[in-house]
């Protein structure tokens, strides 16, 4: 029974003498800090500044290239699924499609036919979904939607042959004609200025032709659209999948450049940050010679001299990352909404990262000043040489 409060009062005991190094180390380094706060406070801003902006970078890296892929996509598709030897398609292919980009993407059928005016010239007529149209294609300059069956989009070159004005017209097709209001013009630069455009459903009665086109705006990194292309091109073995190589390569050459000029932007800042705390750090070190010397005077072994500058360091590094980090996230926040009008989402899960990079910074700018503790000579220093 008496050896229960012996033991208590020996571990009390262990307890305290374990304690008070911890305690004198944690002092030493808050007292310095304290009396160079000069120093420390500018070695601490390269910190943050360095941390902000790789914790923006970071947040935007994945961002950027989620936004400005849909920024791309308003100007059409970059995938084509087209019958195999300009055969028509399965009236399920557009749910195929969809099934495959589970959310990832628009898809807009379309049906190619050479139709003839009453005069005999050749006309090429489209037959589209509108709806899916105007949310694939908002890049097309329309002047009006079609609204009701029996009505047609016309190109505005085709426009003054067609439907001068605005009045309605015939097609044939197969000895097979339609009687067509004009609805509105499109304009977009390039082929479509001289097609006509009716429903699809409008299109498969008139001919019979069924949807042989599939324009899909895929969403995601070059990688996943080359994965959504591999899986259309399984699901449909049917159909040859290609992709519209101007969108596509435009896109990858675009987000390359955008994501290599934020990592070559950051890389940039950390090397400017580690240079200011190397170079105040060495500051530190001169400044603290005398004090250095007397340590040494003293008996501590230039490990500890070494482990309490480095733990200095890693000090300013961590609370550098910690105050960075939020001033980060509210500069992505801001570019975000500036440049994209959406919200960039925090990614809290870079902390980690960016507080080990921080740290691994100090600690490498530290090597030098660390190195030049050991030709510190106490007698030298001590007498005021």
């Amino acid at each position: 029974m008496t050896g229960a409060p012996f033991r208590s009062a020996q571990d009390v005991a262990a307890s305290r003498r374990n304690a008070a190094p911890t305690s004198m180390f944690l002092r030493m380094l808050v007292r310095a800090a304290w009396l160079r706060r000069g120093r420390a406070l500018a070695a601490l801003w390269a910190m943050i500044v360095a941390a902000a902006v790789a914790t923006a970078m970071l947040n935007l890296y994945q961002d950027v290239q989620v936004k400005l892929g849909r920024e791309f996509r308003n100007y059409g598709a970059n995938i084509m699924v087209v019958g195999k030897d300009g055969a028509s398609l399965p009236t399920s292919a557009v749910t195929q499609v969809e099934s495959v980009l589970r959310g990832r993407g628009l898809a807009s059928p379309f049906a190619l036919i050479v139709g003839r005016r009453n005069d005999g010239q050749p006309l090429v007529v489209a037959g589209v979904d509108f709806d899916r149209v105007r949310q694939l294609d908002r890049w097309w300059s329309v002047s009006a939607w079609p609204s009701r069956p029996g009505q047609a989009l016309i190109g505005i070159r085709a426009t003054p042959e067609i439907a001068p004005q605005g009045q309605s017209f015939d097609l044939t097709f197969r000895g097979r004609s339609i009687h067509l209001a004009p609805a509105g013009t499109v304009r977009t630069g390039a082929a479509e200025d001289s097609r006509i455009f009716i429903s699809l459903s409008d299109l498969v009665a008139w001919t019979g032709v069924q949807l042989s086109t599939i324009e899909v705006a895929a969403y995601g990194s070059p990688q996943e659209i080359a994965g959504i292309m591999s899986e259309l091109s399984q699901s449909l073995p049917v159909a040859e999948v290609r992709p519209v190589r101007q969108i596509v390569e435009g896109e990858a050459r675009v987000l390359g450049k955008t994501r290599s000029t934020l990592l070559a932007a950051t890389a940039l800042i950390i090397l400017t940050a580690a240079l200011c705390v190397l170079s105040t750090l060495m500051g530190w070190v001169f400044d603290r010679r005398r004090d250095f010397a007397i340590m040494k005077a003293l008996g501590a072994s230039a490990r500890l001299l070494h482990g309490f500058f480095a733990a200095e360091a890693a000090v300013v590094g961590a609370g550098g990352a910690v105050i960075g980090f939020a001033a980060g996230i509210g500069i992505a926040a801001w570019i975000g909404r500036v440049n994209f009008h959406a919200a960039v989402t925090p990614r809290f899960s870079i902390l980690p990262m960016v507080m080990a990079g921080s740290i691994v910074v100090t600690l490498l700018s530290a090597i030098v000043p660390i190195s030049s503790l050991r030709r510190i000579q106490p007698a030298a220093i001590l007498r005021g040489e």
